[in-house]
């Protein structure tokens, strides 16, 4: 690796580093050397990361994200490459890493500097400045592959609306504000009343309690929706499909309320409804690529700053318990050196 002379290497820094000992995972603020850092092809000098429903899981211990220990965690991470082993990327140029394994077999984005595998990095956007691009992170990323799933499977913008659950979450907002911008009418779905404006400056028609769909569904119902996108999952996401049109589909990729699905197969073999797995961490970074440059076309970056709050990494573990209580509105932009 080169390495310029403008960029002073810290011996050592503070990271959230996990690890495991006998009662489990055990998260804190720990010294970490740059010679610990692994062993990979680019160094970067991390400005940003974020906060996600993932990270908390990971950071609070309750859910089962960490896959070898020590890790340093932390899903998302953008900032400058400061040395690459990679003829693709040069010191100063501004780069993006979501999922790719950080934070469970990788190390991730909580630390002000760390050591990433060149073939997880993306080049940021110009639309895009570090901090935004945190402000859509993870969420983002899963937001807009959703939507590109749908368009895949053939919907287009019609009168009947699009659902989105969770809606008030980072996955949520980004999909109502895409989906929106893209011409569909949206039916935002929510259990916080005092999102109602939020959702509708965002873009979406309808805002719904999201009470009247955590309900037993029926194994089809009235055809309320041309599709949509779910980020709860259990019976929230079963209603969603009994009451999705007639060749629409709905792309899943959360499970905030819960894993279990109690739905029939008759809006599948009846309606020829489709149900379409999103998985953002799994998608190779050359397949966001194209995402990102979806993102930089179809969401201004004042929609971002919009959606995003900043704060300081040393609230990590108080904004962990925030966004796992559903307490957080939209995304979470976090300073690792602050």
């Amino acid at each position: 690796m080169s390495n310029p002379g403008s960029y002073p290497l810290p011996d050592r820094f503070d990271a959230v580093l996990a690890e495991q000992d006998a009662e489990g995972y055990r998260c804190r603020f720990a010294p970490v050397a740059l010679s610990d850092l692994p062993d990979r092809d680019v160094l970067v000098e991390v400005r940003y990361s974020s906060l996600n429903y993932k990270d908390a899981l990971a950071v609070t211990g309750r859910g089962k994200i960490i896959r070898q220990s020590p890790m340093v965690l932390g899903i998302d991470l953008a900032g400058r490459v400061v040395s690459s082993g990679s003829s693709r990327f040069r010191p100063g140029d501004a780069v993006v890493v979501t999922g790719q394994g950080l934070s469970e077999t990788e190390w991730g984005g909580y630390s002000p500097w760390q050591r990433v595998r060149a073939e997880s990095l993306i080049p940021l956007p110009p639309a895009f400045s570090l901090a935004q691009a945190m402000g859509i992170g993870t969420a983002g990323v899963t937001a807009m592959l959703s939507v590109m799933a749908l368009e895949r499977y053939g919907l287009a913008p019609t009168p009947r609306p699009m659902v989105v659950t969770g809606a008030g979450g980072g996955v949520g907002s980004m999909a109502v504000a895409l989906l929106a911008r893209l011409g569909y009418p949206v039916a935002a779905v929510t259990g916080r009343a005092a999102l109602h404006d939020y959702l509708t400056q965002l873009g979406a028609r309808q805002v719904l309690d999201r009470s009247a769909l955590a309900q037993a569904s029926p194994a089809l119902g009235n055809e309320r929706w041309a599709g949509g996108i779910d980020s709860v999952g259990g019976k929230t996401l079963a209603y969603l499909l009994a009451h999705t049109a007639a060749h629409g589909a709905v792309a899943a990729c959360g499970l905030a309320g819960g894993a279990d699905l109690p739905v029939t197969v008759f809006p599948f073999i009846l309606r020829s409804v489709g149900l379409l797995g999103i998985s953002s961490s799994s998608t190779p970074a050359a397949a966001q690529t194209q995402v990102w440059r979806r993102l930089a076309r179809d969401l201004p970056a004042s929609v971002v700053d919009s959606i995003s709050r900043v704060e300081p990494l040393s609230r990590i573990f108080e904004l962990a318990e925030e966004i796992l209580a559903g307490g957080v509105r939209g995304r979470i932009i976090l300073d690792v050196r602050a």
